[in-house]
């Protein structure tokens, strides 16, 4: 039995592995199409040929991808509120995650609100600006209480 328990934990930490694999490789994608444009169609099958181990969730990557730059305005109309400056302003690397965290909330109901915002906190930690997190948090935390308040009466 314990051997079946920790398989099953396995599997979800290799799940929960390539998910943030597949997050931070959107992130890498678009800021490349942010920055300089392109095809996010080729931009996916370029990271993805040269993404190292471990291997990102395919589907969910080329979703998050694919989801942000055919939403793009939306969800920076959706953000615009909760920032103190336009969002064309802000760092590349925040906008991305920004907008990444913002597609999750509204397209994602699967992730709790809570993965979405921790993971695009940690990415901004590692890719980021000094405080960059602290500033994707804040703007996360008060777009999800707006997207999924369900979520908040618990």
């Amino acid at each position: 039995m314990a051997g079946a328990e920790q398989s099953a934990g396995s599997r979800r930490d290799v799940a929960r592995g390539s998910r943030r694999r597949s997050r931070e490789l959107a992130l890498q994608s678009l800021y490349q199409w942010l920055v300089s444009g392109g095809d996010t169609r080729q931009l996916c099958r370029d990271a993805l040929v040269e993404a190292a181990a471990p291997r990102p969730d395919e589907a969910y990557f080329t979703t998050l991808v694919e989801g942000v730059a055919q939403r793009r305005d939306g969800l920076d109309a959706d953000l615009q509120p909760f920032l103190d400056r336009p969002a064309g302003s802000l760092s590349p690397i925040e906008h991305v995650l920004l907008l990444l965290g913002a597609y999750e909330l509204s397209a994602c109901a699967d992730v709790p609100y809570r993965v979405v915002i921790n993971e695009a906190v940690e990415l901004a930690k590692s890719y980021g600006g000094t405080d960059g997190h602290r500033y994707v948090n804040g703007v996360l935390d008060r777009l999800a209480a707006q997207i999924r308040p369900h979520e908040f009466r618990r």
